[in-house]
């Protein structure tokens, strides 16, 4: 039932959220409390969320799914009040990020903006993603079915995941496959989405090589004169530049 506790409850969770922006949003340094609870999308999303959960689980009708839907018309962030997320919670922008109804989501998260945690078919019960703590997912993400993101995983923008990630690992790709970057295991929110790997390009290498080995056996069986036969394989994207981070 709603109460004293509920409400304090609640309170203390904002403060959290509040809390995670000025940690979290570069933008946010600097700035009073008191302004970013008046002025950023992601913590106005989830203030009307922590009501609206509130509500919903005390069991009251409509109201939570009436907020929900004035909220996303607001802030362009969509949480269904099931939605079930710990503390110290940060959407950066946050415009186009859809949360669904059974979808968990542990304490110090971070979501950038387009992220999608969406379900698949039209099954009942658990069928939206758990991300865990101390995870980072960024731009364009899509999180799809009872997937399970580990503990302190790192999903690149736009990757798409349909398979459970292990803990301190990071994901690119679409489909997406989980990666280590320099042997570092990711530990909380990171904004250094340059310095990630390139299964693809690194596959293309793989494949040139091995065409280049061929084609220089092939000149050894004809007994013609040996050439250079090796492919230049160019990244996808630059490698190098600083850590828009900051480390």
């Amino acid at each position: 039932m709603l109460g004293l506790g509920t409400l304090a409850r609640v309170l203390g969770e904002v403060r959290g959220d509040v809390a995670a922006a000025r940690e979290r949003d570069p933008a946010a340094r600097g700035v009073a409390p008191a302004e970013i609870l008046a002025s950023w999308p992601g913590v106005h999303a989830l203030l009307a969320h922590r009501v609206a959960h509130g509500l919903h689980e005390a069991g009251v009708p409509l109201v939570p799914r009436t907020l929900a839907t004035a909220s996303r018309a607001v802030t362009g962030i969509e949480i269904h009040p099931s939605a079930d997320i710990g503390d110290s919670f940060f959407v950066d922008h946050g415009m186009g990020v859809v949360i669904g109804e059974t979808a968990e989501i542990g304490d110090n998260v971070t979501l950038y903006q387009g992220v999608t945690l969406g379900g698949t078919g039209f099954a009942t019960g658990k069928r939206h993603p758990t991300v865990q703590d101390n995870v980072t997912i960024g731009s364009g993400a899509k999180l799809l079915g009872p997937i399970t993101i580990g503990h302190g995983s790192k999903i690149g923008a736009n990757s798409v995941v349909i398979h459970d990630v292990p803990a301190n690992s990071t994901v690119v790709g679409n489909p997406g496959h989980p990666v280590r970057v320099e042997g570092r295991r990711p530990e909380g929110p990171d904004a250094d989405w340059i310095h990630l790997p390139d299964p693809i390009a690194d596959a293309i290498a793989g494949l040139a090589s091995r065409i280049g080995a061929l084609e220089r056996a092939l000149v050894d069986l004809a007994g013609e004169e040996k050439i250079e036969t090796s492919a230049e394989v160019r990244p996808l994207r630059p490698a190098s530049g600083p850590n828009p981070a900051g480390g």
